[in-house]
């Protein structure tokens, strides 16, 4: 089934995660879709709360089940796909942050949550949770994240079409969610790094919850993990290590 064919719509939850789950665990179909008005709950990367507020933003999740249990990409192909509807409903460059923010010129517009389950070794589903500022004026966001976020009605000056965006995310998702399922790793990470907000060579320092450390950043690896070189020393770090990256955003 493609991505966006089943579809459950909800006016208000904790999470679209949670709803996602408890379809999953009951049998539903790869490709189903949750997509709420708003979320009470909402969920980001490390326990955080994600704003939804109700009826401006885009909270959906969607069931995965990928035949191959390393699913470490999924966050950066989700990312590539968000890019892609956004240029292709409204014409909007985005970036990205690694491994899992939506920017536009330095400010936040939407985030991805992947949440995974196994049965003993054997990956069962992932959830694939995505959120993005579409219709929030700046006085729509919390005082502590308004200087941080922004929404596409922001950037674009008018109000945005939802269901034009939903239908080229669909498309989006399939595509190169069907790149991840043939083992194309270089592509979704090459075109990752193409549209990252730091640039390769630029010094960084990545901020964990046991200290941080600062090095040059060279790239993602096939994994998704990032690079970073310390006086001549690659050192590889998977998102769950990091709490967050300081360094030069780069802009349009």
């Amino acid at each position: 089934m493609k991505i966006g064919e089943k579809i459950f719509r909800v006016e208000s939850c904790s999470s679209t995660n949670d709803i996602a789950r408890e379809l999953a665990i009951g049998g539903e179909e790869e490709g189903t879709v949750v997509i709420s008005e708003e979320q009470t709950q909402g969920k980001g990367r490390k326990g955080r709360e994600w704003f939804s507020g109700s009826k401006k933003g885009l909270y959906i999740s969607v069931i995965l089940r990928p035949s191959k249990d390393d699913i470490s990409l999924l966050p950066l192909l989700a990312g590539l796909a968000v890019r892609d509807a956004v240029f292709d409903s409204v014409g909007i460059r985005v970036r990205l942050k690694w491994p899992n923010d939506i920017i536009w010129n330095k400010r936040k517009l939407g985030g991805i949550l992947c949440e995974s389950s196994f049965l003993g070794n054997k990956l069962n589903y992932v959830i694939l949770g995505i959120g993005l500022n579409i219709n929030h004026l700046k006085e729509d966001f919390p005082g502590d994240i308004r200087l941080f976020a922004v929404s596409l009605k922001m950037i674009f000056k008018r109000e945005i079409d939802e269901e034009a965006l939903l239908e080229e995310l669909w498309k989006a998702i399939d595509r190169w969610y069907s790149i991840f399922s043939q083992g194309d790793e270089r592509k979704i990470v090459h075109m990752f790094q193409e549209h990252s907000v730091i640039p390769l060579g630029k010094e960084v320092t990545v901020i964990m919850e046991d200290g941080h450390t600062s090095g040059v950043y060279r790239g993602i690896d096939s994994r998704g993990s990032l690079i970073l070189e310390r006086k001549g020393k690659k050192r590889n770090f998977c998102a769950a290590e990091i709490q967050t990256i300081k360094g030069m955003i780069k802009e349009d």
